[in-house]
């Protein structure tokens, strides 16, 4: 079992508000949801850095797919 930690955040009124809803709605705590917001918001975050990451690393290596490779799958998608 992860050990937890407390953090305080600051959101505003009408965000509170839907965040006690959603909470209301879906008989979970307001932590869990938020930690759950936060815990997506990272993974993607994360993702999207490591697909950059490589992009660039196969920019770099000059790994970029020919003119007639583009056309053709432009072709095939119509």
């Amino acid at each position: 079992m992860s050990q937890s930690t407390t953090m305080t955040i600051r959101l505003d009124a009408e965000l509170k508000s839907r965040l006690d809803k959603l909470a209301e709605a879906t008989h979970r705590s307001k932590s869990y949801l938020a930690s759950e917001a936060v815990r997506d918001f990272i993974e993607l975050n994360e993702w999207q850095i490591r697909e950059t990451e490589a992009a660039i690393n196969e920019a770099d290596a000059g790994d970029f797919a020919i003119d007639e490779e583009v056309r053709a799958v432009f072709d095939k998608l119509g």
